[in-house]
């Protein structure tokens, strides 16, 4: 017996050692990541002073002060070179991301295809533009990490298909973009690069997953960035930052991620889209990616060019119209924001119809949370290697930690709750449980059911878009991790799969402030009590509308999307 416990006691004692052990390395790792990312942004730091010594008289200002539009014709011209503009713009994001810590990565390799674009005689669209990239998005010989431990060692063996068109397109990718630990949040923070701010208000979050780049890009630091979004992550940077930002259909284009692990599903997909200052950014950028040169590497991609034709037109539009979606009521701000674009739209001669969504609670909680949880969150659980979690994680990492009898348990006496409080329990869905292949077939089928209802909807009332709102003002930092379902205003556009973007039409007022104090939401729960903290103390900060149209119209959703932005400029 004494063998038996002495034998227990030293297993143990291994155990807490391998445990100790295994921490430290995880420790060392992340220590490692941080240094080379902090001497990658040195290095660039001196080649920039290096730059400013050889060439004292580059007129910074004038040239971030340029639109894409007009920078590219400049470039094109030849009366601005590529490499001033490059290292004009590595001047600013260095400056941006120590205010904000919105670099992942400086991609030095910028510096080669700088000489490679100036060698070639045929100038693409993007010649001589520097773009910014999300964390994820593959660059050869870099990382993509999505703030994980895991991903921390092995670079990428080439460039995404997106990255090479950029690159024969003349773009200059030259920094990669800090995201939230496993993309899955809306805030932007992860154990190992920390958090990133938004540029407007050191207290307030970026939004994510896309949420470096948009901190990057409203801060000067871009002027062209390319994120992803599976349930608001490129439109809910662009609200919280004041920036215009299009979530394509997702197979428009193409979408390859070399990561252990998919944070998106063939049921609800990710989307890659631009991210700019103005829709003509946004248009340009499409309108370079969907190219021959797509098509060619990736037939998967339907070869449909970039229709100039529809984006330029004038025509009076037939736009659809809602405030609020009856899940989750936004903030006063954000109603206004739909009602006073409605009034311009309609005073610039369109027709406006109400519309309302159908049956969003169900939308929320069984198409969309239960895609991305229907093995009980297992798959997702599997990246937190050494159980190093972000606090912004934490709720939902714990609820999905739950044995599966606790579950089951728990969705059974939680479902009449759900009825009574209009399913305003909205953590209930990521305690969803482990389901059967036929289930998951039978998931797949309701969310196409969906899809087909709410377009015959949409026939019916024959519309050409729809115009709605998006979650915003920015949150407070640490808020979006407690409010994980108050995203509805942009998951419902992920599920039917329509493009959809956004666009900064105002912004806070005090008078929106005053009204915030009044704000009960559904049911004055705590739900709607934490969501009046999250957006409280806002002034000043951007205000957005939701522009939509159905799948593979991104040229008319961002036709609308530049209507209502000349609009809301003229007010």
């Amino acid at each position: 017996t004494r063998a038996g416990l002495a034998l227990l006691g030293g297993s143990m004692a291994a155990l807490v050692v391998w445990k100790w052990l295994g921490k430290k390395m995880i420790q060392k790792k992340m220590e490692e990541a941080r240094r080379t990312r902090d001497e990658g942004l040195k290095k660039m730091a001196k080649a920039v002073q290096q730059f400013r010594e050889q060439v004292p008289s580059v007129q910074t200002d004038a040239i971030l002060s340029l639109p894409l539009l007009e920078l590219t014709g400049r470039l094109q011209e030849g009366s601005l070179s590529p490499r001033n503009v490059l290292y004009t713009y590595l001047e600013k994001a260095l400056e941006v991301t120590q205010q904000t810590n919105c670099l992942r990565h400086f991609i030095p390799e910028c510096e080669e295809q700088l000489q490679e674009i100036q060698r070639h005689k045929e100038k693409g669209l993007l010649y001589g533009i520097p773009v910014s990239i999300k964390d994820h998005i593959s660059h050869k010989g870099h990382l993509t990490t999505c703030g994980l431990v895991q991903c921390l060692g092995t670079p990428m063996d080439e460039d995404s298909v997106l990255v090479k068109v950029l690159k024969r397109q003349g773009a200059i990718p030259f920094a990669m973009t800090n995201v939230p630990q496993s993309l899955f949040s809306y805030d932007c923070s992860n154990p190992i690069f920390g958090q990133t701010l938004n540029p407007f208000n050191p207290q307030k979050s970026p939004g994510g997953s896309s949420g470096g780049e948009g901190a990057l890009i409203a801060g000067g630091g871009s002027i062209l960035g390319i994120g992803s979004d599976i349930g608001g992550s490129i439109r809910l940077p662009s609200s919280f930052c004041g920036l215009c930002g299009l979530k394509p259909t997702a197979e428009r284009l193409r979408w390859v991620l070399g990561l252990p692990f998919q944070p998106c599903s063939w049921s609800v997909p990710c989307a890659l889209g631009p991210m700019a200052r103005d829709v003509d950014s946004l248009a340009l950028c499409m309108k370079a990616l969907l190219c021959q040169e797509m098509f060619q590497l990736d037939p998967t991609v339907p070869p449909i060019p970039f229709n100039e034709e529809v984006y330029s037109s004038s025509t009076p539009l037939r736009v659809g119209y809602y405030d609020t979606d009856g899940y989750f009521p936004l903030p006063p701000c954000m109603r206004r924001a739909v009602k006073e674009t409605r009034h311009a739209l309609q005073a610039a001669g369109h027709q406006l119809v109400p519309f309302s969504p159908p049956r969003i609670p169900y939308v929320m909680t069984e198409l969309f949370l239960k895609t991305f949880f229907a093995d009980g969150g297992r798959t997702w659980l599997d990246v937190f290697t050494g159980n190093i979690v972000d606090p912004g994680l934490k709720s939902q990492v714990n609820s999905c930690k739950m044995p599966r009898l606790v579950k089951k348990l728990l969705a059974l006496l939680l479902k009449p709750l759900q009825f009574f409080l209009l399913l305003k329990l909205k953590d209930v869905a990521t305690i969803s449980t482990c389901r059967s292949v036929k289930e998951m077939w039978n998931h797949h089928h309701q969310i196409q059911e969906y899809r087909s209802q709410f377009i015959t909807r949409w026939k019916e009332l024959q519309l050409d878009v729809v115009l709605c709102p998006v979650l915003g003002p920015a949150f407070t930092t640490g808020y979006p991790g407690k409010l994980l379902t108050a995203i509805s205003s942009t998951m419902l556009y992920n599920v039917l799969n329509f493009p959809a973007g956004v666009v900064p039409v105002s912004t806070v007022t005090e008078a929106d402030e005053e009204e915030l104090k009044l704000y009960k939401g559904c049911c004055d729960d705590p739900w709607d009590r934490t969501l009046k903290q999250a957006v409280s103390g806002a002034v000043g900060m951007p205000v957005a509308a939701q522009c939509v149209a159905l799948p593979w119209q991104e040229e008319l959703c961002l036709r609308f999307m530049k209507e209502v932005e000349t609009l809301s400029r003229d007010k």
